[in-house]
């Protein structure tokens, strides 16, 4: 189905009945969008369209996921076409999950914290990028969910239904505005780094409390790609993810529980209700050095700018090849436990093997 026949459709023919119901028609093929436009994105997206839940949304969506960041529209960054109250226009907008943090806050402080998270991602993108793009969308609703929707918006593209652009412009947009999202997650990182009370959305609850949230094992592809930098292709190898992915299938067989898609930590496991923040290195011509380093400083700031100070997790470095007894004392030393792999599987530091890791 084409991408304009798709959002006219949707936008004229959905109505609110007397009921707060809206036509099986319309309201199907909102559900339908991952087979109607699904392969408008990159493979891997999840995509989800929503009449509502019980009774018609006030502004029905479109969602595009990036699974690394999230799964669902409540929380994390995500891609979304939203219908206007009026039903006169579309917002493609990049926004910000509204559910969980509005129920830890509730909504006048997570509209607050929701608008000043967009504000300092968008300052922190560069100009170009948001050339054409729009800081603010209007859903014409004053209350409920849509307010909290435009509070979120971090850039947007609006159209009016009637008046609809080509195709081509229309999946060209789209393209931009996932181009845009990827971006928009790397710099959300950096600025959560440098100011860390800014960026709230993607925090859950303590690690302990949180247990259902990591069972979702699906580490990255590790065949070959290629990255597109300035002027110029690299091809690369997926060391990193498959040294992950064989990992996180032996503690899965030891009855570990392990999340990979937890965005930007490599991974997370929880064993005997102890949580453990992971991070993966490959080592390059035995030199474990670079490595060591890279790993030290990425748990310490993941730990410091992801968790609570109250519910710190455990930290373990994940490398592909032993790192020698130095750099296996030293991490102890700093309270990281270490797991390698060997010829024969996966052996550890002290700390590792006492917890089962290795």
């Amino acid at each position: 189905m084409e991408l304009g026949d798709f959002l006219y459709e949707i936008g004229s023919t959905y109505v609110i009945n007397d009921n707060k119901k809206v036509s099986k028609g319309v309201a199907d093929l909102l559900r339908a969008a991952p087979e109607k436009i699904g392969h408008l994105v990159p493979p891997g997206y999840l995509v989800e369209g929503s009449p509502g839940k019980g009774n018609a949304a006030t502004c029905p969506w479109v969602s595009f996921f990036d699974p690394d960041e999230t799964r669902t529209a409540q929380r994390g960054m995500y891609l979304v076409y939203l219908l206007a109250e009026d039903r006169k226009t579309f917002a493609l907008s990049l926004n910000q999950g509204v559910t969980e943090i509005t129920e830890t806050l509730g909504a006048p402080e997570a509209r607050r914290r929701l608008a000043a998270e967009a504000a300092a991602v968008r300052d922190a993108l560069p100009s170009a990028s948001k050339k054409g793009l729009s800081a603010t969308i209007d859903l014409g609703h004053r209350r409920g969910l849509p307010r909290s929707y435009e509070a979120g918006n971090l850039l947007a593209i609006t159209y009016e239904v009637a008046a609809l652009p080509d195709e081509q412009t229309l999946r060209a947009d789209l393209s931009r505005m996932i181009g845009l999202y990827q971006d928009a997650l790397a710099v959300r990182e950096e600025v959560r780094q440098t100011t860390r009370d800014t960026i709230v959305t993607v925090l859950e609850e303590p690690p302990s409390q949180a247990s259902e949230l990591l069972l979702h094992f699906a580490p990255k592809s590790d065949d070959e790609y290629e990255q597109t930098l300035t002027a110029r292709k690299l091809r690369k190898s997926r060391s990193h993810e498959t040294l992950v992915r064989q990992y996180g299938e032996f503690l899965l067989s030891q009855q570990i529980e392990v999340g990979t898609e937890v965005h930007p930590r490599d991974m997370v496991v929880i064993k005997s209700a102890v949580h453990w923040l992971v991070e993966a290195k490959f080592i390059r011509r035995g030199n474990a050095t670079e490595a060591v380093r890279e790993a030290l400083g990425q748990l310490a700031t993941y730990a410091f700018c992801l968790y609570p100070s109250d519910a710190q997790p455990r930290q373990l470095g994940l490398f592909s090849e032993p790192i020698g007894d130095v750099y296996t004392r030293l991490l102890e030393h700093h309270g990281i436990a270490s797991v390698w792999r060997t010829d024969s599987g996966w052996t550890g530091s002290p700390s590792a093997l006492a917890a089962g890791l290795a």
